[in-house]
């Protein structure tokens, strides 16, 4: 990786919403490739975990041979960004999932998978993202939830970036940062904002 220029970063690429994440990290200023086979994990310096079906990526990480590729990774310090479903991978305890279900244990963190409810009860929100929107003369970031966790816990170690600001999940966390690792309960893929994508190639820069 050349640090100050376009750090290559990998989107795990077994299902979701992939192709979204690797336009908004091209924006954002990184090179963006999708991940399917460790080889290509191998070359990347981060990871985006994107939104989807976090059983079922689960599943899929076995049957391509990428999970245990990945804890290692992960455990030797590369950055990660999870939205969604990435979110709910990334995480160390999982409520109201498959006693099967496997994850990456990045995390320090507790989420209770689609909390927000089914699809018809997907919504939108204003909210405030430390280190993004409480810089002088930002906004507000547009917050789409789609069947999205949200986190129950964290551990001292976790930052909270950013909560719901009113409704009945008012205060619940939607976005942490652990050290290099990074996750939101929403789609900012989706908004047309690279704000959260410019914020974890920093991260990844540095």
């Amino acid at each position: 990786m050349s640090a100050a220029t376009r750090p290559r970063i990998g989107v795990l690429a077994l299902q979701g919403d992939v192709r979204e994440h690797v336009h908004a990290l091209h924006a954002a200023g990184a090179e963006a490739v999708p991940v399917r086979r460790q080889a290509e994990l191998d070359e990347v310096d981060a990871i985006v975990i994107p939104g989807g079906e976090s059983t079922t990526m689960s599943k899929l990480l076995g049957i391509f041979d990428l999970h245990d590729p990945l804890v290692a990774r992960l455990r030797d310090g590369m950055p990660a960004y999870g939205s969604c479903a990435g979110m709910i991978m990334l995480a160390s305890t999982i409520l109201d999932t498959r006693p099967d279900a496997r994850h990456l244990d990045a995390l320090d963190i507790t989420v209770r998978r689609n909390a927000f409810g089914r699809q018809v009860e997907s919504f939108e929100t204003d909210l405030d993202f430390a280190g993004i929107t409480d810089r002088p003369g930002a906004q507000r970031m547009r917050a789409v939830f789609i069947r999205a966790p949200w986190v129950e816990s964290v551990s001292p170690d976790v930052e909270v970036l950013a909560r719901v600001p009113e409704g009945p999940a008012q205060g619940r966390i939607v976005a942490v940062r652990q050290g290099k690792v990074l996750a939101t309960s929403f789609h900012p893929e989706v908004t047309g904002d690279r704000r959260v994508h410019e914020y974890f190639v920093e991260m990844v820069r540095r």
